[in-house]
């Protein structure tokens, strides 16, 4: 049976996959795409810090509000990228 982190882990190949194609299409705005490949930011910080939040502390990333938030800030920036370059290709569109 797959563990929640095996899974993880495995998903990382279906969003590279996704990532990929994106760029190759030339047709997703430049911001966007930018905020899809910071969600790899936030992977890569979550990882190290969900490790130390085990190691130091004993608990899950989720229990440790200052890792877990320093993390999440990553994850919000990407989604006010992606957000911000559909909002620029709508209204380009529009215009």
């Amino acid at each position: 049976m797959l563990s929640k982190d095996n899974l993880f882990a495995i998903s990382l190949f279906p969003y590279l996959g996704f990532l990929w194609f994106l760029t190759r299409s030339g047709q997703m705005p430049r911001l966007a795409l930018i905020g899809f490949y910071g969600t790899l930011v936030f992977v890569a910080v979550t990882i190290p810090a969900g490790i130390y939040a085990k190691v130091a502390y004993g608990e899950s990333l989720a229990n440790i509000d200052v890792l877990h938030g320093s993390a999440e800030i990553f994850l919000t920036l990407s989604n006010i990228l992606i957000v911000l370059g559909f909002r620029q290709a709508v209204r380009a569109i529009e215009k």
